[in-house]
């Protein structure tokens, strides 16, 4: 027995002894690719020597003789920190994706391969004007010189990641850059499953999607056919599932579910509005969180002077930022830059389709997408005049195409001679507002709406391609429509000089919070899907209720959690259940209700981590949505997963007899919009206590509204996941102007998916006050101190300077690294 014991210690002993070995040994591999900030280098590719000189946050600020040679350091700094994100990003657009990680993949890698945003990329680089194709160059030699110093002296293959999912690195091209500008442009738009949810929300009733995707407040939208109409023969499945977001969850996909494509805020206040008498500026985009984060912080010394601000790892520009004159913020636009074509097929060859003229052939050619672990797939890529033909698999398309035809993308990022990297590299050295509108009138795609500010004025201007539509448009571009009918098709673009722009507003305030920009009528809308309708409410308020401003109070702006939709609605859904009955006994549901209503009645609002009241508002008003809608749609109820205020205010006004909502359609009895509102606080309460216990006042809104920043690759892995994810506790909501989106996961309905991935305060008073932050840190590497130490700075509402003198940036230095030619 005792024998038995003793080699029962020693296996254990052992077992232990090979953890930690094993342990060791990864961790010194993956350490391998840290890399060394302070140290001298010979590179080739430069003319002369260049510094890259790290501040306390890790922001490179790169020190140039020439243009060239700053391009080459900011690609040479991207790839120390952000290979793996790089290499990822470039692998999506490529639709290469499957080769590393399998058949999780493959859709995303069938749907790149069919919009071809790479090969476009390639012909897009000559577009380039000369000052572009020179950063692009530049910068492709700086990204391949970190690549050439990983592989000769076993820098750990340049990333951890590449030990787990070994792939070869391929050489960083021009064309590279570009493609993922384009992969940015399409993830910032979502007209197409808006197009897609209408479509099927008008198989089901006329009137519904009027409800459910409501106008934004302003002149009245011309009446739509019903899909129906332009779809003849397509019958409605009622109890067919939504399948659109169910790929678009996945964070390695191309993908974006339909609701979060992108969002952002930014505005700026003129000198007579700003209290130390300079332009005042302030952005935070919005995008999907991750571990790194999206964004990038960097500063460029160039031959039209210094620039800084927030880059994507893997292209050669400052998308958002300010040099010594002028700064600009951008947002999302919502300008409608897609539309879908129904093809009608030859009925006697499908490789025809019908077009004004007759019948056609298709634009064909294959492809093979290479899947690992897994038999090839050969594609047969299609498009026809009105652009690339996607399969039925994706977005939800089967159930708004009918039998004999297929669905076609228009889209203004599909152009072979994009030069939105040429705007974004002009943009950069802009010193004036003219000068930015002269760069601006470049970019494609994405369509943004950019705020402007020099010392002395400030604007704001939409820029970005929008499609020329006929008047006589059957859809309106509102629904998929027939491909074949010369009006439903586009016409070429819009100019540019036509572009909504705000200059020196009278109110000396300008900015978006993605609301509606122009009041005008189709085809000269912009859009009818905007991305906003309650932010802007509090963020006029904020800004009106100060005769001036100044740094600070853009950066409280920035970080209010005043949530003005539950302000709107719970006087609404409430107003017959407020203090109503005896009080109930203890440890009943009666009593529970009670306690909530009268804890939401004292409520101002305030989103706040560390109150019950915004996770009881944000439970009910959810399970409020579900059951107003539940019986009518089915299991398309579920891609409503975000509540829309708008719908619920309709509602509970009956504007439109959208009360008829509240009526259970499968039940005898009339319910009423109070009995609705009040099952629905049930169904809430009992929820939570199922999640965070019987004690209401202990409740948290933080608790269930973490920042959910994983790692789109090993975020997913047991242990790996409790390193590289960041999870924190969180203020704000849907509709807070610190936004955090929410719904997307339904084990963990009040997750903060989405929201500001950078923020920046600019203040030309003094510029080198000017103050920015993001989510994350700088680095990939799990393993470096600078992967999550800037997270709870932004946690918290801290930043960090923002300064372009080159003598602070050097005693603040933790490192410097010199490359020489």
């Amino acid at each position: 027995m005792v024998s038995v014991f003793r080699w029962l210690v020693r296996l254990v002993a052992l077992m232990i002894f090979a953890v930690i070995l094993a342990a060791t040994g990864g961790y010194y591999f993956a350490s391998r690719s840290l890399p060394d900030y302070d140290e001298a280098r010979t590179v080739a590719g430069i003319t002369a020597p260049v510094e890259i000189v790290r501040d306390t946050a890790d922001v490179p600020h790169i020190f140039g003789e020439t243009d060239a040679d700053t391009f080459f350091a900011l690609g040479y700094a991207h790839a120390q920190d952000r290979l793996w994100q790089m290499l990822v990003a470039r692998w999506t657009v490529q639709g290469r994706l499957s080769e590393v990680f399998g058949e999780r993949t493959v859709k995303s890698d069938e749907l790149m391969r069919r919009l071809d945003l790479y090969g476009l990329a390639v012909k897009s680089v000559t577009a380039q004007d000369d000052a572009t194709r020179v950063a692009l160059d530049a910068y492709a030699r700086g990204v391949n010189a970190w690549i050439e110093t990983v592989n000769s002296e076993a820098r750990g293959r340049g990333a951890p990641e590449l030990f787990l999912f070994p792939a070869e690195i391929a050489v960083w091209q021009p064309a590279d850059s570009i493609a993922l500008m384009k992969l940015f442009a399409f993830q910032e738009t979502s007209q197409l499953q808006n197009e897609v949810m209408r479509a099927r929300l008008s198989l089901l009733s006329a009137d519904w999607a009027d409800d459910l995707m409501p106008a934004v407040p302003g002149p009245p939208v011309a009446a739509l056919p019903p899909y129906a109409a332009l779809a003849p023969g397509l019958l409605p499945d009622p109890a067919l599932h939504y399948a659109g977001d169910d790929e678009a969850r996945d964070p390695l996909l191309a993908m974006r579910p339909r609701d979060i494509a992108g969002a952002s805020n930014a505005w700026a206040a003129a000198p007579g509005r700003a209290a130390a008498g300079g332009a005042l500026l302030a952005n935070d985009p919005h995008m999907a969180f991750t571990a790194p984060a999206p964004f990038y912080l960097a500063r460029l010394e160039l031959a039209s002077g210094g620039v800084i601000g927030a880059t994507i790892p893997g292209v050669p520009a400052i998308l958002a930022g300010r040099n010594e004159a002028f700064g600009w913020g951008i947002a999302a636009s919502y300008a409608d830059d897609q539309d879908l074509f129904l093809e009608e097929l030859d009925p006697a060859d499908a490789s025809r389709y019908r077009t004004p003229e007759g019948w056609a052939p298709f634009e064909t050619k294959k492809t093979i997408v290479t899947v690992k672990d897994a038999a090839p797939i050969t594609l047969t890529l299609r498009w026809s005049a009105n652009g690339p033909v996607l399969p039925g698999s994706h977005y939800d398309l089967q159930s708004v195409t009918p039998k004999g035809h297929v669905m076609a993308l228009g889209w203004t990022g599909l152009s072979d001679a994009d030069t939105s990297m040429s705007a974004a590299i002009a943009l950069m050295r802009a010193k004036t507002i003219n000068a930015a509108l002269t760069a601006g009138a470049q970019q494609i795609a994405p369509a943004l709406t950019v705020t402007l500010a020099e010392k002395s004025r400030v604007g704001m201007a939409l820029f970005g391609v929008l499609p020329a539509r006929d008047a006589h448009s059957q859809s309106q571009g509102r629904l998929p429509s027939p491909g074949w009918v010369t009006t439903n098709r586009w016409a070429g673009r819009l100019p540019a000089a036509d572009n909504p722009r705000f200059l020196d507003p009278a109110g000396g305030i300008v900015g978006t919070t993605n609301g509606k920009l122009v009041d005008l009528y189709f085809p000269n809308h912009v859009s009818f899907d905007w991305g906003d309708s309650q932010r802007v409410q509090r963020w006029t308020r904020l800004m009106q209720e100060r005769e001036v401003h100044s740094r600070e109070s853009f950066i409280a702006a920035q970080l209010d959690t005043n949530a003005t939709d539950a302000r709107t609605i719970l006087p609404l859904i409430g107003r017959d259940l407020w203090f109503t009955g005896e009080a109930a006994p203890e440890g009943t549901p009666e009593r529970l209700r009670q306690k909530a209503l009268d804890l939401l009645a004292a409520w101002d609002g305030d989103m706040n981590e560390h109150l019950p009241e915004p996770l009881i508002y944000a439970a009910w008003s959810q399970a409020l949505q579900m059951r107003l809608i539940r019986d009518e749609l089915g299991p398309l109820a579920d891609a409503f997963h975000r509540v829309e205020p708008l719908f619920i205010e309709r509602v509970y006004k009956d504007v439109g007899g959208a009360a008829r909502w509240c009526d259970v359609m499968q039940s005898a009895p009339v319910e009423s919009c109070t009995d609705i509102a009040r099952l629905a606080l049930d169904d809430a309460l009992l929820d939570l206590t199922g999640r965070y216990g019987s004690k209401i006042e202990s409740w948290r809104w933080g608790d269930a509204h973490e920042a959910r920043q994983d790692h789109p690759t090993l975020g997913l892995a047991p242990f790996l996941g409790w390193i590289v994810n960041l999870r924190q506790s969180t203020s704000g909501g849907d509709h807070t102007l610190m936004r955090g989106m929410m719904g997307l996961d339904p084990a963990e309905p009040f997750l903060n998916m989405n929201g500001p991935v950078y923020r920046g305060v600019y203040d030309f008073a003094d510029p080198d006050s000017s103050v920015f932050i993001i989510s994350t840190g700088q680095s990939g590497h799990p393993l470096s101190r600078h992967y999550d130490d800037l997270s709870e700075l932004w946690r918290r509402g801290d930043y960090v300077p923002m300064s372009l003198d080159p003598a602070l940036a050097r005693a603040a230095a933790t490192g410097i690294t010199r490359l020489t030619p």
